[in-house]
């Protein structure tokens, strides 16, 4: 199979314009030497806890293909190293990656196509999920593993108490806002936040967002595009108008605000009562879930915020054991089980997501006994999104302008943040040798 490089990563993904992609090249030599051998080694790195033993699991049952995880370090020192591997040929057999990253990976020749060892696995996962392994394409290039739908969280003992009614759409989000401040001054209904640059991918991708296209042998950065124009406006308005809080996530001040009942809803994912349970300790039982507003009545469209995947490498010898391996992984019951019980994650398929470890509520939503039966309905409706080879830097810089911005409480400092990310974000892609589209 031809190399994916830069310039061909159009024909090779077809990243999402629907273009015919390269077709997968079968089980090489290494897996049939494996074979023949009797026993094959294969190497992942992943940094979720408790992978190792999931993989013992599957060891314990398929001794002729033994798996050893090797824990890493997560986000972008990981990308590094899986992309220094590769240019050295030392790569492992499998390794996690987050979605986003994929296209960085694949950019470099990091990841395979394993679209021929995986036929018919797609069945398990929710289209949106999906397609951020494919980037709507016909090659596979990785599993998905874990995903974080958008949802709304809110403290449903106060909106009781201030007659507040849960909002469907975001122009409803808007007048609870005002309705709370109006009734509560000194408490928010949430806060804007820069610090954590995939709570605003995912609403962008809710709003139709495409951050990263590709056409011909030419990248195009949409960043600043209509729909995340929107949700730009939305949030940096409401900042404006001192509707909403503008700290950042994660501090010792916000905690204090969800704990307190300062801050009595947040914009999150599926992941949020592991959150809320360290942050908000005093509210537990108070907190319900609820579908994320929608920007037209009548829409069903979530965003993601994290996941990641389980993908194999372009130096595996055994690229149809591990890709056995990867599926097992994603898809068997007893696999999922052990995933959520001993990693903590939201898997992606979406048999196991009201099954097995997630049949119960989490305690902290024990007053919400079909949270993950709701939580499942809202990720099959994941909208796509849109990556390219530098999130990155797009991620960076939305955490700087945006940063600005939030402490400017004005409108125009939101627009000029946006321009500005989109600015620096088709800058670095033309420095790094791609072609980008002005």
């Amino acid at each position: 199979m031809p190399q994916i490089t830069r310039r061909s990563l159009a024909a090779a993904t077809a990243v999402l314009l629907g273009a015919s992609a390269l077709t997968a090249c079968g089980s090489d030599s290494g897996d049939e030497a494996g074979a023949a051998s009797g026993s094959v080694e294969l190497t992942y790195w992943a940094w979720a806890p408790g992978m190792d033993k999931v993989a013992a699991l599957w060891n314990a049952k398929h001794p002729d293909i033994e798996v050893t995880v090797q824990k890493q370090a997560s986000g972008d020192d990981l990308v590094t190293k899986i992309i220094t591997a590769a240019k050295a040929h030392k790569g492992p057999d499998l390794v996690q990656a987050e979605y986003q990253a994929l296209p960085t990976l694949v950019s470099n020749d990091a990841l395979a196509d394993i679209a021929a060892e995986v036929e018919g696995v797609e069945r398990h996962f929710a289209p949106g999920v999906w397609q951020q392994t494919t980037f709507g394409g016909d090659a596979v290039y990785a599993l998905p593993q874990d995903s974080g739908p958008l949802m709304f969280f809110y403290r449903e003992d106060l909106f009781r108490q201030y007659g507040l009614t849960v909002p469907t759409t975001w122009d409803e989000f808007a007048e609870t806002a005002r309705a709370l401040k109006k009734k509560a001054p000194e408490k928010a209904l949430t806060t804007f936040s820069a610090n954590d640059s995939g709570l605003f991918a995912g609403l962008s991708q809710q709003a139709g967002a495409a951050w990263w296209t590709f056409e011909g042998d030419t990248w195009k950065v949409g960043i600043d595009d209509a729909a995340t124009r929107k949700v730009t406006d939305f949030w940096g308005g409401l900042v404006a108008e001192g509707a909403i809080d503008n700290q950042p996530m994660y501090t010792p001040a916000w905690n204090k605000a969800l704990n307190t009942g300062e801050q009595i809803a947040w914009v999150s994912a599926v992941w949020a009562p592991g959150t809320l349970t360290t942050a908000a300790p005093d509210t537990r039982g108070k907190w319900a879930m609820a579908p994320l507003p929608q920007w037209n009545r009548g829409e069903n469209a979530t965003g993601s915020w994290g996941g990641s995947s389980t993908a194999v490498t372009s130096d595996s010898k055994h690229k149809a054991a591990a890709a056995r391996f990867a599926t097992w992984l994603n898809t068997d019951p007893e696999a999922l089980a052990a995933l959520v019980r001993e990693s903590g994650i939201y898997p992606a398929a979406t048999a196991a997501q009201t099954s097995g470890a997630l049949a119960k509520a989490p305690d902290y939503f024990a007053n919400q006994p079909d949270f993950y039966p709701k939580a499942a309905e809202i990720a099959k409706t994941t909208a796509p999104a849109a990556w390219g080879p530098n999130v990155n830097v797009a991620y960076t810089a939305f955490k700087d302008e945006f940063g600005k911005a939030a402490k400017a409480r004005t409108a125009p400092a939101f627009g000029a943040a946006l321009a500005k990310v989109q600015e620096t974000t088709v800058t670095d892609l033309g420095k790094q040798g791609f072609e980008v589209a002005k």
